[in-house]
């Protein structure tokens, strides 16, 4: 019987007479060999195809194990084992991880009972040339035919000699699993007869080892991401508790407390700030009222005897996995009544220097992961920063007050020393006049043009003294508008008669183009005109050719009034400043001409108070544009900032 060219078997049939077959005997019989190879070969395709569907079926198995239990290793492992096993004919498996170097069994199917009781609990480290062994020193497959028969490894390995005696392994075959070149564990299916495992059950394992592998990074990265999840949420809490509460400081640090000790699995938590020499205890949290009562009520002192005082003498974080076992402790009676035995403090440093520390402790040995450790550091550095917010808020609060009563004092300073220095100042103008017009005798004209630049010197120094009682009235908020009504026209020609003397000196055309028939006005028309003289009168001073012009008109129940110039404009930098006191445009001409940098700001303080707004448009070489609307009718005074 052929296949392909080779010798599958053979078809006889005998006789017991001589009598030879015929060429159409010979031809059925070489038809039913065809046939049978046939058969044959649908029997091999048929029984990989149940091996195919039973490997995709246990696969798919796993997967849906996986997919149902996210996170948890042990109905993966126990899956695979079972499938493994079962496919592969085996008898029982053994699934095992390593940890350290050593190895621990995380999962078992259908191992006899005594093989089960005999097996060591917890981690160990199998002989070198146990199959475990070779496994961890290949990082292999190994496959062991018959153990009973392999002298090496009875002589040596007492687990192979427990399995012959108690469980009748003959056959055994371990698989690695293998991530990044370094063992994380090993697949051992084992058979109770002499009979090797096929090429294809051994690379099914090693599928199932891979998906192992798989598995467990998996389930590395998600706990990974659920622990930065829990971490984001608590410092989220904390947030919130910071935005909520601003600067209840409590609040800020019990919420602290709290998320170290339930993030890191601690019995009992506590945070410590420094009083004096020593370091007590001002939020707790978990355990019994009466330990948490313990901790408030004892002060640490930096040094070895306590966890707490290590931390802040080496300002680094401390943990001790056992106090018991920590021969400098000396906090006994403490930990007596409480019972804590692993404790973790951390430093809360501020500018290198300790101001106090979180403490997480358990009442079981079970040290602090790293991750956890880190946590902790995070959440001291939280309450650092929170108790540094209080603290400089504090500062703000107390420089605040200082400062009020300071500009307080200045502003009254300012409109006592100003209303003195304006009556001996208007007697001294009063004088000027009564002398330029002659009272006391014709003078010289020599003399008279010294009184012209005494009185235009001295009037100069009244508006200016003007200015500051202004801004003193305005910041004490001693400045009232006086509510009464005005006719806009009447300002805007009371300003071109005051100023038009100083445009036409300059040479400069000055227009007044107000609308005719506007409402009248209802406000503090004596204020307003002060605004458009101001800004007139810069217009004029900073505009050496060209023309001034004042525009107003009244719509949706404002006026809109502009002066519009042809002088040098100004900088975008210099129009974001020119509205605050004491500021000017920083540039050549603007020193040149001079002032105080008042006239701006008081305006907009007006034109704010009557409920308006106030603006520029400049550009460089271009001239400027002030504008400001006010409220045609204004029923009471705005607050202002």
């Amino acid at each position: 019987m052929l296949k392909d060219n080779e010798l599958v078997g053979a078809f006889s049939i005998f006789r017991q007479e001589v009598r030879p077959f015929t060429d159409k005997q010979i031809e059925l019989v070489q038809n039913f060999a065809a046939q049978a190879v046939i058969a044959i070969e649908n029997t091999r395709l048929l029984n990989e195809l149940r091996q195919s569907l039973e490997q995709q079926t246990a696969t798919a198995e796993v997967l849906s194990v996986i997919s149902k239990s996210p996170g948890e290793l042990d109905p993966v492992f126990q899956a695979m084992l079972e499938n493994a096993t079962r496919i592969c004919e085996a008898n029982f498996g053994n699934m095992f991880l390593v940890e350290d170097g050593a190895f621990r069994t995380v999962a078992m199917h259908n191992a006899p009972a005594a093989y089960v009781n005999a097996r060591t609990s917890g981690t160990f480290r199998p002989p070198p040339d146990s199959g475990l062994g070779r496994v961890a020193a290949t990082k292999g497959v190994v496959h062991v035919l018959d153990l009973k028969a392999d002298e090496r490894y009875l002589q040596r390995d007492p687990f192979a000699v427990a399995g012959v005696e108690l469980a009748g392994i003959r056959t055994l075959l371990a698989v690695p699993m293998v991530k990044d070149d370094t063992l994380v564990g090993t697949i051992v299916i084992y058979r109770q007869e002499v009979r090797p495992f096929t090429d294809k059950q051994i690379t099914l394992v090693q599928n199932f080892a891979a998906q192992a592998v798989i598995a467990i990074e998996n389930t590395r990265l998600l706990n990974e991401l659920r622990q930065s999840l829990q971490q984001q949420t608590a410092t989220a809490d904390v947030l919130k508790i910071i935005s909520r509460s601003t600067f209840d400081l409590q609040a800020v640090l019990n919420t602290l407390v709290e998320s170290a000790a339930r993030l890191c699995e601690a019995d009992l938590a506590s945070m410590h700030r420094q009083e004096g020499m020593n370091y007590r205890a001002f939020a707790t949290y978990g355990g019994p009222p009466a330990h948490r009562e313990a901790l408030l009520r004892i002060p640490f002192e930096a040094g070895r005897g306590s966890v707490i005082g290590r931390a802040v003498l080496e300002r680094k974080s401390i943990q001790v996995a056992d106090i018991l076992a920590d021969p400098e402790y000396s906090f006994h009676e403490v930990q007596q009544k409480i019972g804590y035995r692993t404790v973790l403090a951390v430093p809360l440093m501020r500018e290198g220097h300790p101001i106090g520390a979180v403490v997480v402790m358990r009442l079981t040995v079970q040290p602090f992961t790293d991750k956890q450790i880190e946590l902790v550091s995070t959440f001291a550095d939280q309450a650092v920063i929170a108790i540094e917010n209080v603290r400089l808020f504090d500062e703000i609060q107390d420089k605040s007050r200082q400062l009020e009563v300071a500009s307080q004092h200045k502003s009254q300073f300012l409109a006592n020393m100003s209303h003195e220095l304006r009556t001996p100042l208007n007697a001294i103008l009063g004088y000027t006049e009564l002398m330029a017009d002659g009272i006391y005798g014709q003078l010289p004209e020599k003399t008279m043009g010294v009184l012209k630049r005494l009185e235009s010197n001295g009037r100069h120094l009244l508006g200016l003294i003007n200015d500051v009682l202004d801004l003193s009235k305005i910041e004490a908020g001693q400045l009232v508008l006086e509510l009464t009504d005005y006719s806009l026209e009447d300002i805007a020609q009371t300003v071109r008669s005051t100023l038009e003397p100083l445009a036409a000196d300059k040479k400069l055309a000055f227009k007044v183009e107000v609308a005719p028939k506007l409402p009248a006005g209802h406000g503090d028309g004596r204020r307003l005109t002060q605004v458009l003289i101001n800004l007139v009168g810069n217009a004029i001073k900073f505009t050496d050719s060209g023309e001034v012009v004042i525009t107003g008109r009244a719509s949706d129940g404002s006026f809109h009034l502009s002066v519009r110039d042809t002088g040098p404009g100004i900088s975008t930098a210099d129009q974001a400043k020119l509205f605050q006191e004491f500021q000017q445009a920083d540039n050549a001409i603007t020193r040149k001409k001079g002032g105080t940098g008042l006239g701006l700001a008081i305006s907009k303080r007006i034109i704010e108070m009557h409920g308006g707004k106030i603006w520029l448009e400049s550009q460089i070489g271009h001239g400027s544009t002030f504008s400001f609307t006010v409220p045609v009718h204004v029923a009471k005074q705005a607050e202002t900032a």
